[in-house]
């Protein structure tokens, strides 16, 4: 039998965040290019991403607009501090 990655496996939490699983990108890297309405497409070409990991971060985000969108703006938030 075979496992096949879901976006629930294929995100996971690091000490950096919501992470796509086999990398070092963000869920919140991503979030800046979606929020700008990038293209799915430009957004994998980007980051290097396989058509798979793309589309379950999509699905996650999609999935749990709410409580990413509240760590989205945390990340911000924190960025902006250290910034100054």
């Amino acid at each position: 039998m075979t496992t096949v990655p879901n976006e629930r496996t294929a995100i996971i939490r690091t000490e950096r965040g919501l992470t796509i699983a086999g990398t070092r990108i963000t869920i919140y890297d991503i979030m800046d290019y979606v929020t700008a309405q990038y293209p799915s497409k430009f957004i994998r070409g980007l980051f290097d991403l396989t058509e798979a990991q793309i589309n379950a971060a999509l699905a996650y985000i999609e999935a749990n607009r709410a409580d990413v969108e509240a760590e989205y703006q945390i990340v911000l938030k924190e960025a902006e501090e250290l910034r100054l």
